[in-house]
C-alpha cells in the first residue's frame, strides 16, 4: 500500500472533471515553492471556492486518518475551509476552520474551529503575539508563511463528538488563500530531516523546498490539530510547542501524565492579604507501568461488540460507533478486555490511549426518559412497541417489558413523526429555522439520511404506505403555510430524499395525510377548510371540499375509512373542535353525512340522556382514528371514547385529568394509544378494559432530584409545583405531592429512613414520610428560595440554605427534628447556586458552601457550623485576567480528602479539603458554566453537566483524552448524579434521563484480568508503590478584608435595565449604521446600545465622567467613546469597544481636557481625535493597535476634523477662519502627520469661525460657519469656490452623501440641500453662484442640532438636539418622530400609577411628563407657565386610583392640591379631556418652600384619628408635618409636627413595612438614617452612612433601603441582614430615588438623566 495519497493528482484537479471551482480561482507559479499553486480570491468566501468532488452527492472516500493541507492564507484577508467527514454510523459531520471564527462552536453535525495565523519570525506581528493572546485572531498578518496543516480526523471526531471516523467525504477551500495540495495518510509525517519513534520523514512530494543548509521551520509553519498551543481562544487551530516526535511519544506511551502543580507567588499572596500560606504539594514520583515477563502469546482476533437483539429496533446511543476501534500497530505489552456475545473474555494486545477510556467509561444506554414534550405517539412492530418524541430524542418502548430504545441525532425538539405502512421507515422533523428532517431504518435504528425541510417549522408529516413518498406541512419564514412532498424511494439504497413538489397556501393546515391507495394524492384539514391535494407533472395542486354550512368549523384531524371497498369509494372522516364529524365522499368531493357528538349529562334519575344535534356545546375533538369496526376519538374534555362507525353510542371510554391530543388504534384493533396535552402516554386494552400509563411526566422543567438506594426510588421536584416519587426499576410513578402556591426547589432523601426533605421558594423546608404519606415537620427559618438541602451520611443532621444567605443546621437524630443553629450572611446570596449549594463530606465531618461572597468557598464543622477554613478561588489561577467566582462544589469520596469546585471561567479546581491548597486544575470543562458535578462512589470518575451535555471524566487523568461527551438534553441540565451502586447516572432538566454506566463493571473485569496475568509473571515489581506523605502547614483562616471586586459578581440585587434620556451637552455623541442597524448614544457617563426594533438596551459602563463624543468605524465593529478626566487621572479617557464582544478593548489617555471630535479613516487603518478649545491637540492613532502615531498642538481652537473619502491618508480640520489640510506619511511602521496646507476662508465670508465640515465624493469638502454660511471647497486645488447663506446661526452639523447635503444649526433647524450642480460648478471657480444650490426640505426641532447620522440615500436618519431628544427624520414622508426623549433640566420628582402602567416625572424646566412603564416611551407632556410657583416647576406629582394629583408651593409656602381628572375613563392621561381644580390651601409651611410630599393609606382607627389618608410634607425650614385626611368629607388634621437639625430640605418618607414609622435623611450632626415612630414619638433606630445623603427610598416589597449621595454613588442596604452594595453609573449627584409600588423596579435620577433598575430580590 502507498503510504500517502496525493489528492489533487489523484482527482486531476487541473482538468475540473472530478472537481469544481466557483468565482475567482486561478493558477500561478509561486517563486518560493517553485511550482504551480491555486489562488482563491474574492470578497465573499462562499462565492469563491475550489471543491472536491464535483457535486455534493459524490464522495472522495478517503480513509486516511491524517489530512495534510499545504496552504497559505492571504495577508489581511479572511479564509474558510470546510471538510465533510463521514462517521462509522453514516453521519456526515462538517469540520470548518477559519480565521474569521472568534471562538470554537459545535453542534452534533458541525464543528467550527478558529485558526490562528502565525507571523514570520522577527516580524512586528510575531512580537505583538508574545504580549497579546488575541492579536492574531482575525486577519492574517502581512508576513504570514506557507503552512503545512495536519488534521487528525479520527482524534477530532472522538474528542469532540464521541464518534468513530470512517472517511473523508468532501473538501471545500474558500477564499482567500493559496493552496498547493492535499494529502491523506495513516502515517504521521514530520517536516524535519530525520525520522523518530512513531514519526516518518516528510515525503519529497509533500515537502516545501528548503535552501541547502537551512532549517525547514525557519521558512514554513507546521501546524497540527488537536494542538497544545496556549493562545486564546481555546480549541483553536494554532501552532503548538511540542514537536511531532513528542506528540507520538505521548500518544503511544501508556504512562499517565501527572497534572501540573500550581503555586501562588508571594506578591500575589501579599496583594490579597492572605494570612494562610498556600503551599505547593511535593511532586510524587511517577509510577512505572506494570512490567511482566513470559506473557503468553495470544493471537490477535477482532472480537465482535456486545449486541442486542436486532429484530425490532436498535438499542443504545453509541452501540456502533464505540463498540470497537482497531488497535495501534505499536505493541507495548499492555492489555485490554472485550466482552463477547456469549460471555467469553478475550485478551488482546493493544496500545493504551484515549480509546481505552472511551471503552471503560462510556454511558451506553439511556434506560428511561421521563419527559414532558410528547406531541404524538405511534404504533410499531405490530402493536408491541410505542414510539414517541421526547425533546431531541425519539423513544421506542416495548409494552411487554417496558424497555426503552432511543434514536439520537436531532439537535432540537422533535415536532413530528411518521411511519410507512409496515413500520420499517420512520420520518422525523425537529423545530428550528430551518427545520431539519431525518429518515430512519427503524428495525436497525440507523439514520439513512438527513436533509433540510425547506420550511421553518414542520407541524405534521405523513408517509405513503410503500414509504416512497413523504409529505409534510409547516410554516415559512413569513408565517405562510407550506406543503412539501419528497421522493424517498432511493433512501434505503444509500440515496437522498428528493423534493418532488412544494406549494405555498393561505389556508390553515392542522393535519395532512397521504391517501393509502395513491401516493400522489393527499388530504388536509384545518380551520375553515378540507382540501384534496395531488402531485402531477412536478406541481402540487389542491381543490377545496364544498363544506356548505360547515365551512366555518375548525377541523383538527382526519382519517380514511378502513375496509374492503374500492379505494376511490372510501369515505373520509374529519373531526372538528365543535364536535362535528363529517363523512366526505372522496370520489365526488362532497359532504356525504354530518354528525355532531354531544356530551352526555347525568340527570337526577341517574340516566344518561343524549342531547339534540344543535343543543349545547359539542365535544371538542382533537383527534380521530378509524378501524374496520369502530372509531376512536380524543377530545378536549380528557375523554378517550370508542364509538361504532355510525356513532350511535359510546361503548367504551376512559377519562383523563387533562385534554387528549392524539389517538391511534393498534394494527390488531385490540388496543388504543393516546397522548395528553401534559405529555402522558397511555394505552387502553379493549378486551380486558384495562388502562395502563406508558409514560407519565412532569409538565415543566425538573429542578432537582434525589435517589433512595434501598427502595430503588427516585424523588423529583419540578417547576410545575409537584413532587413525584418514581420506581427506578419499573419507571412508574408511585406518589405525587402538589403545592399549589409554592414551588419546590430542592429535595433530599434521608440516608436510612423512608422520608425525604423538600425546600420551597417561600423559604419553607418540609419533611415528608413516604411510609405514611404524611407531613412530618415544617421549618420556617428561611425567607428566601431554598438553594441547598442535604442530610449528613449518617442521617443525624440536616442542612439547608437559602438565596438570602442564611444557613440552618437541624438535629434529625431524634424522632422529631429540631433546629440547632441558624447563621445569617454565610452563604452567597445567589439563587443560581441551587439546588447544590451545600455539600457534606463522605465522613460527615465537613460542610462546604460558596459564601459569604461568590469568590469564597467556606468549610465548616458539619456538627456545629463552626468555620474552619476560607478559600479565595478568585486568585488561584495566576494566568486568568478576570476574577473567578465559585459556582458548584462537591466532596470527593473518602479517603481522598478532595473538594471539587467549578468556577465561572469553566474550570474545575481540585482542592485539599484540610489545607485549602490547590492540587490541580481542569480548564475548559464546558464552553459555558458547569451547572452540576458529581463524583462516582469509587472515586474513579467525575461527572460534569453544562452546554446541555454530560461529560464523564477519568478522575485520575491517565489518558490523552480524559473525558467523553454525551448529548440528549435539549435544555440546560440542572443536576446530575451517580446512583449509590454506580451502575446508573441520572440527569434532570428538560426531562429525567437514566443512563446505564458501564465504567465500573468493565474496569473491575480489567483489574481481575491484570491480577491474574501478574500472578503468573516472574520478577514483577510491586503493584503498590509507596507514596510519600505530603505534610501541610497548619490551617489558618483567610483574611476577612472585604475586597471591592466582590461587588462585581452575580449577587447584585440591582441590575441596570433602562436609561431614560440623551446627553444633549455632547457633540456627535450618537452613532447609527444603517447597514448593520447598530445604534448607540450616550447619557451621562453611560454608553447605551439600543435595538431600534425592540427597544432593548445594553449599557456599557466604565467612563468616569460625562461622555462627550462617539465614533464608529465603517463596518460598525469598533466603537470609540470619549469622556473627561476621572478621579486620579490627569488626562481624559477614550475607550475602544468591540461591538461584537460588547467589551472594552483598550483605554487611551492623551488629551488633557475634553475630546470634541473623533473619526476613522475610510479604510479603518487610522483613528484621529481632536481636543476642545482648551486642549487644542490633534492626535493620530493606529486603528489596529491604537498606538499613538502623531500628535500636534494648535495655537488656536479647532472645532472639527474629518478624513477624506477619496484620498487615503488625507484629512482636514477647521478652526478660526481657516481650513487646515493634513497628509499622513509612512516610513516603515511609523506614520507621521504633516501639515499639507492651511487655507483661509474667502473674504466674502467675513471674520467667521468654521465650526463643522464633511467630505463628499468628487473632491469636494463642505464647511459650515458660526454665521450660518456653507462653503464648498475643491480638495484638488484646496480653494473655496462657492459659499451660500444657509441659516442665521451657527452650523454645527454637516453630512453629505451623493448629491444631498444635510446641515444642522443652533436655530433648531435641520435642512436638506440639493447640491447636484456643485460638482459641475467646481470647474468654474469663483464664478459659481449660490442659486445653484436648492433647499429641498427643512424641519424645526426642539433644540440645537448636536448630532446627526443619515443613510446613504439621505432619505432617513437620526438627529440629536440639546433638548435631550433623538429624532427619527424621514425626508421622503416629511416626518419627525421622537426616538429618545428626556428632561432638559434637573428632574425633581417621579410618581407611579397604582397599576404601574405609567409613571410621571417633573423637572426644573417646568414640565410634567407621563411615560409608559412598559415601553419607557413618552405619552404626554404638561408645561407649567405660572411664574407664581417657587422655582417654576411642579414639585411632586402623586398618582391616585382615579386621577393624577399635583402638589406645588407658592412663594409664601402655601400648599396647593391639584387633581387632573380623566373624563374618558382611559388608562392613560389625556390633556384634551382633563380639567383641574384647587379645593384646599394649607398654610402651615408658610414662607418656606416644600420639598417632599408623600401619601400612604392607613386603617381608620390607627393613631387615634379618623381618616384613611396619611400624608406628610417636608419644607426647607427643617420641619415636617404629618397629616390625616378624608378628602371626601373635607377633613384634614395635623397629627405631628417634627423638626430636624438640617440646614437644607430633608428627605423623609413613610416606612413601607411599618406605616407608623418615618425614615429621614439630611444634613445634621451625624451621617445617618433616622427612623422615627409616630406612635412612640421618638427615634427608634439609626443606620450610619459614609456621607450625607441626597435622596432616600424604601422598597415596599422587601426590607431594602436605597440611598443616593452627592458623590454620584448609589448605596443599597438590606435592612434585614444589614449588608450593603454600592452602584455606579450616575453622572451627577443622585438627587432622586424611588421604588415602584410593587418594588420590582427602582428609579434614580442624576440631574436630567433617569436610570431604571431591576430589583432582583431573592
Amino acid at each position: 500500500l502507498h503510504p500517502y495519497l496525493n489528492v489533487f493528482k489523484h482527482f486531476k484537479v487541473e482538468e475540473w472533471k472530478r472537481s469544481t471551482k466557483e468565482g475567482d480561482v486561478t493558477t500561478y507559479m509561486d517563486k518560493a515553492l517553485k511550482g504551480t499553486v491555486y489562488r482563491i480570491s474574492g470578497a465573499v468566501p462562499a462565492s469563491n471556492y475550489l471543491q472536491l468532488p464535483k457535486t455534493s452527492t459524490q464522495s472522495l472516500g478517503l480513509t486516511g486518518r491524517y489530512l495534510y493541507i499545504l496552504f497559505k492564507p492571504a495577508p489581511a484577508k479572511y479564509f474558510v475551509v470546510h471538510l465533510d467527514v463521514a462517521t462509522e454510523d453514516s453521519q456526515v459531520v462538517r469540520i470548518s476552520f477559519s480565521n474569521l471564527f472568534k471562538e470554537f462552536k459545535s453542534t452534533a453535525t458541525w464543528l467550527q474551529f478558529p485558526f490562528i495565523c502565525e507571523a514570520a519570525k522577527g516580524s512586528v506581528y510575531e512580537k505583538t503575539a508574545k504580549t497579546s493572546k488575541r492579536d492574531l485572531v482575525g486577519l492574517a498578518p502581512s508576513s504570514v508563511r506557507w503552512t503545512c496543516l495536519m488534521l487528525d480526523l479520527r482524534y477530532i471526531l472522538s474528542l469532540y463528538l464521541n464518534r468513530g471516523y470512517s472517511h473523508l467525504k468532501s473538501v471545500k477551500l474558500c477564499a482567500n488563500l493559496l493552496v498547493k495540495n492535499l494529502f491523506t495518510s495513516d502515517l504521521l509525517f514530520d517536516p524535519g530531516e530525520r525520522a523518530l519513534h512513531g514519526v516518518s520523514p516528510m515525503p519529497r512530494e509533500m515537502a516545501f523546498p528548503v535552501p541547502k543548509g537551512e532549517n525547514w521551520h525557519d521558512f514554513y509553519d507546521y501546524v497540527r490539530f488537536p494542538s497544545d498551543g496556549s493562545k486564546m481562544p481555546f480549541d483553536s487551530i494554532q501552532k503548538g510547542t511540542l514537536n511531532p516526535a513528542a506528540v507520538a511519544h505521548v500518544k503511544d506511551n501508556p504512562v499517565s501524565q501527572l497534572p501540573k502543580e500550581v503555586t501562588l507567588s508571594k506578591p500575589v499572596r501579599d496583594r490579597v492579604s492572605l494570612i494562610q500560606q498556600i503551599t505547593s504539594p511535593r511532586e510524587r514520583p511517577r509510577q512505572s507501568p506494570l512490567l511482566t515477563k513470559n506473557v503468553p502469546k495470544i493471537a490477535r482476533t477482532v472480537s465482535a461488540p456486545l449486541q442486542a437483539d436486532r429484530t425490532c429496533f436498535r438499542e443504545g446511543l453509541q452501540s456502533r460507533s464505540d463498540s470497537f476501534l482497531p488497535s495501534s500497530p505499536v505493541d507495548d505489552g499492555s492489555i485490554h478486555v472485550y466482552a463477547h456475545k456469549d460471555g467469553r473474555v478475550t485478551v488482546h494486545s493493544v496500545s493504551v490511549d484515549s480509546d481505552e477510556f472511551n471503552k471503560l467509561s462510556r454511558i451506553t444506554v439511556i434506560i428511561a426518559v421521563l419527559c414532558f414534550f410528547v406531541t404524538q405517539a405511534l404504533w410499531a412492530a405490530g402493536g408491541s412497541v410505542v414510539v414517541y418524541p421526547c425533546h431531541a430524542l425519539i423513544i421506542a418502548i416495548a409494552l411487554d417489558s417496558g424497555k426503552q430504545t432511543f434514536l439520537a441525532g436531532h439537535t432540537d425538539k422533535v415536532s413530528a413523526l411518521a411511519f410507512n405502512g409496515n413500520n420499517t421507515l420512520l420520518a422525523s422533523a425537529q423545530i428550528g429555522q430551518p427545520s431539519m428532517m431525518r429518515l430512519w431504518d427503524f428495525p436497525t435504528g440507523k439514520c439513512l439520511c438527513m436533509f433540510k425541510a425547506g420550511m421553518h417549522s414542520v407541524s405534521c408529516l405523513s408517509f405513503s404506505y410503500s414509504g416512497g413518498v413523504l409529505c409534510g406541512t409547516g410554516k415559512d419564514k413569513h408565517g405562510k403555510t407550506v406543503v412539501v412532498v419528497w421522493n424517498t424511494i432511493q433512501v434505503n439504497h444509500g440515496g437522498e430524499a428528493v423534493m418532488l413538489a412544494k406549494a405555498h397556501t393561505d389556508v390553515d393546515i392542522h393535519t395532512i395525510k397521504i391517501a393509502f391507495f395513491d401516493d400522489t394524492r393527499m388530504v388536509s384539514c384545518g380551520r375553515d377548510n378540507v382540501r384534496l391535494w395531488r402531485v402531477r407533472s412536478g406541481a402540487l395542486r389542491s381543490c377545496p371540499v364544498n363544506l356548505g354550512e360547515y365551512r366555518s368549523l375548525d377541523f383538527t384531524d382526519l382519517d380514511f375509512e378502513a375496509g374492503q371497498c374500492e379505494p376511490d369509494d372510501r369515505t373520509l372522516f374529519v373531526c372538528s373542535r365543535s364536535g362535528h364529524v363529517l363523512e366526505i365522499d372522496y370520489k365526488n368531493v362532497a359532504v356525504r353525512n354530518a354528525r355532531r357528538l354531544m356530551p352526555t349529562e347525568v340527570q337526577h334519575s341517574h340516566r344518561r340522556e343524549k342531547q339534540t344535534f344543535n343543543s349545547g356545546p359539542g365535544i371538542a375533538l382533537n383527534s380521530i382514528c378509524l378501524s374496520s369496526s369502530f372509531c376512536a376519538t380524543a377530545s378536549e374534555d380528557g375523554y378517550l371514547r370508542l364509538w361504532p362507525l355510525d356513532f350511535s353510542e359510546v361503548f367504551l371510554e376512559a377519562e383523563h385529568d387533562y385534554p387528549l391530543s392524539s389517538v391511534r388504534i393498534s394494527p390488531d384493533n385490540l388496543k388504543v394509544l393516546c397522548t395528553t396535552a401534559t405529555g402522558n402516554v397511555g394505552c387502553l386494552d379493549i378486551q380486558s378494559k384495562d388502562y395502563c400509563t406508558i409514560m407519565r411526566s412532569h409538565t415543566d422543567s425538573v429542578s432537582a432530584f434525589s435517589v433512595e438506594g434501598s427502595q430503588k426510588q427516585l424523588v423529583t421536584v419540578s417547576q410545575d409545583n409537584t413532587i413525584r416519587i418514581w420506581n427506578l426499576e419499573s419507571m412508574q410513578q408511585l406518589y405525587e405531592f402538589t403545592a399549589s402556591d409554592e414551588m419546590p426547589c430542592t429535595v433530599s432523601f434521608h440516608p436510612s429512613q423512608h422520608i425525604f426533605a423538600c425546600g420551597f421558594d417561600t423559604g419553607v423546608v418540609r419533611t415528608i414520610s413516604l411510609a405514611t404519606s404524611k407531613l412530618l415537620e415544617e421549618h420556617k427559618q428561611h425567607r428566601g428560595l431554598i438553594t441547598g438541602l442535604t442530610f449528613s451520611p449518617d442521617g443525624n443532621f440536616m442542612y439547608s440554605c437559602c438565596s438570602r444567605g442564611t444557613l440552618a443546621l437541624y438535629n434529625c437524630a431524634m424522632q422529631k427534628s429540631h433546629i440547632v443553629r441558624v447563621l445569617a450572611n454565610v452563604v452567597s446570596p445567589d439563587a443560581g447556586h441551587g439546588p447544590d449549594a451545600l455539600s457534606v463530606s463522605c465522613d460527615g465531618q465537613l460542610l462546604s458552601l460558596v459564601g459569604p461572597s461568590q469568590y469564597i468557598v467556606t468549610l465548616m464543622d458539619a456538627h456545629t457550623l463552626d468555620e474552619l477554613l476560607r478559600i479565595d478561588v478568585s486568585i488561584l489561577d495566576l494566568d486568568s485576567t478576570a476574577l473567578d467566582a465559585a459556582m458548584r462544589l462537591c466532596f470527593a469520596p473518602f479517603p481522598l480528602g478532595h473538594l471539587l469546585v467549578t468556577t465561572s471561567s469553566q474550570k474545575v479546581l481540585v482542592l485539599d479539603a484540610k489545607t485549602g491548597r490547590l492540587i490541580r486544575m481542569i480548564p475548559q470543562v464546558h464552553k459555558q458554566s458547569c451547572s452540576s458535578l458529581a463524583m462516582s462512589p469509587d472515586a474513579r470518575y467525575l461527572l460534569t453537566a453544562g452546554d446541555r451535555a454530560i461529560k464523564v471524566w477519568d478522575y485520575g487523568m491517565r489518558f490523552d483524552v480524559n473525558s467523553q461527551v454525551f448529548i440528549g438534553h435539549s435544555e440546560p441540565i440542572r443536576q446530575v448524579r451517580f446512583t449509590p451502586d454506580q451502575r446508573q447516572v441520572i440527569s434532570v432538566g428538560d426531562a429525567i434521563f437514566l443512563w446505564d454506566f458501564l465504567g465500573s463493571s468493565i474496569e473491575s473485569d480489567l483489574e481481575e484480568l491484570q491480577e491474574d496475568v501478574t500472578s503468573r509473571a516472574t520478577d514483577s515489581p510491586r503493584q503498590l508503590v509507596p507514596v510519600p506523605t505530603v505534610v501541610s502547614p497548619p490551617c489558618l483562616e483567610l483574611s476577612s478584608i472585604q475586597r471591592l471586586a466582590e461587588d462585581k459578581g452575580d449577587n447584585k440585587i440591582l441590575k441596570l435595565k433602562t436609561v431614560i434620556g440623551y446627553n444633549g451637552n455632547g457633540r456627535g455623541n450618537m452613532v447609527w449604521n444603517p447597514d448593520t442597524g447598530f445604534f448607540a448614544y450616550s447619557c451621562g457617563c453611560v454608553l447605551i446600545v439600543e435595538d431600534l426594533h425592540s427597544g432593548a438596551q445594553q449599557h456599557w459602563l466604565g467612563h468616569p465622567e460625562e461622555i462627550s463624543t462617539l465614533a464608529v468605524n465603517h463596518d460598525a465593529q469598533v466603537l470609540a467613546s470619549a469622556s473627561g478626566q476621572g478621579s486620579g487621572d490627569s488626562r481624559c479617557q477614550i475607550r475602544i469597544w468591540s461591538v461584537q464582544d460588547k467589551a472594552c478593548r483598550k483605554v487611551l489617555f492623551h488629551h488633557e481636557t475634553q475630546v470634541q471630535a473623533m473619526a476613522y479613516s475610510r479604510d479603518d487603518r487610522l483613528f484621529v481625535t481632536l481636543g476642545d478649545y482648551v486642549d487644542r491637540v490633534l492626535a493620530l492613532w493606529n486603528a489596529h493597535t491604537y498606538d499613538l502615531m502623531s500628535s500636534t498642538c494648535f495655537s488656536e481652537p479647532v472645532h472639527d476634523v474629518a478624513f477624506s473619502l477619496m484620498s487615503v491618508g488625507h484629512l482636514a480640520c477647521v478652526g478660526k477662519g481657516t481650513v487646515t489640510f493634513w497628509l499622513t506619511e509612512q516610513q516603515g511602521a511609523d506614520i507621521s502627520l504633516k501639515v499639507y496646507l492651511p487655507v483661509p476662508v474667502p473674504d466674502a465670508v467675513g471674520p467667521a469661525e468654521l465650526t463643522s465640515l464633511c467630505y463628499s465624493t468628487g473632491c469636494l469638502l463642505y464647511t459650515g460657519t458660526n454665521t450660518g454660511q456653507i462653503c464648498a471647497w475643491d480638495t484638488e486645488t484646496n480653494r473655496c469656490f462657492m459659499t451660500w447663506e444657509a441659516v442665521d446661526g451657527e452650523i454645527g452639523i454637516l453630512q453629505c452623501h451623493g448629491n444631498r447635503l444635510v446641515s444642522g444649526s443652533n436655530t433648531k433647524k435641520i435642512q436638506l440641500w440639493s447640491v447636484l450642480a456643485v460638482q459641475e460648478l467646481r470647474v468654474k471657480g469663483s464664478s459659481a453662484r449660490s442659486s445653484s444650490v436648492l433647499l429641498e426640505q427643512e424641519m424645526t426641532l426642539d433644540g440645537t442640532i448636536v448630532s446627526a447620522m443619515f443613510d446613504n440615500c439621505m432619505d432617513m436618519g437620526i438627529v440629536g438636539t440639546t433638548a435631550g431628544t433623538l429624532w427619527y427624520i424621514n425626508w421622503a414622508e416629511n416626518t419627525s418622530i421622537r426616538l429618545i426623549s428626556g428632561h432638559k433640566n434637573k428632574v425633581s420628582e417621579v410618581a407611579f400609577s397604582p397599576q404601574e402602567s405609567h409613571f410621571a416625572t417633573c423637572g426644573e424646566d417646568g414640565s410634567v411628563r407621563v411615560w409608559s412603564l412598559a415601553s419607557m416611551e413618552l405619552v404626554v407632556q404638561f408645561q407649567v407657565l405660572n411664574q407664581v410657583i417657587t422655582t417654576n416647576h411642579i414639585d411632586h406629582p402623586i398618582w391616585s386610583n382615579s386621577c393624577l394629583e399635583g402638589a406645588r408651593a407658592d412663594q409664601d409656602g402655601n400648599l396647593l392640591i391639584i387633581f387632573i381628572l380623566k373624563k374618558d375613563g382611559t388608562h392613560g392621561p389625556s390633556v384634551a379631556h382633563g380639567q383641574g381644580m384647587t379645593f384646599r390651601v394649607l398654610t402651615d409651611h408658610r414662607s418656606s418652600p416644600i420639598h417632599v410630599i408623600q401619601c400612604t393609606r392607613k386603617q381608620r382607627s390607627e393613631l387615634g384619628v379618623e381618616g384613611g389618608d396619611l400624608w406628610l410634607a417636608a419644607s426647607a425650614d427643617r420641619r415636617v408635618s404629618v397629616w390625616v385626611s378624608d378628602w371626601m368629607k373635607d377633613k384634614c388634621e395635623l397629627i405631628d409636627w417634627l423638626s430636624f437639625p438640617a440646614p437644607t430640605g430633608p428627605e423623609v418618607t413613610f416606612c413601607p413595612w411599618d406605616r407608623n414609622i418615618l425614615a429621614y435623611v439630611g444634613y445634621g450632626l451625624q451621617k445617618e438614617i433616622l427612623f422615627y415612630s409616630l406612635q412612640q414619638k421618638q427615634v427608634i433606630e439609626t443606620i450610619p452612612l459614609p456621607s450625607f445623603a441626597m435622596s432616600l427610598s424604601l422598597s415596599p416589597a422587601a426590607k431594602i433601603i436605597v440611598v443616593g449621595f452627592s458623590e454620584r454613588l448609589l448605596r443599597l442596604i438590606d435592612h434585614k441582614v444589614r449588608t450593603e452594595q454600592d452602584y455606579v453609573g450616575h453622572d451627577d449627584a443622585v438627587g432622586l430615588c424611588h421604588f415602584t409600588p410593587s418594588g420590582k423596579q427602582l428609579f434614580t435620577a442624576s440631574y436630567n438623566e433617569i436610570l431604571v433598575w431591576e430589583v432582583q430580590v431573592r
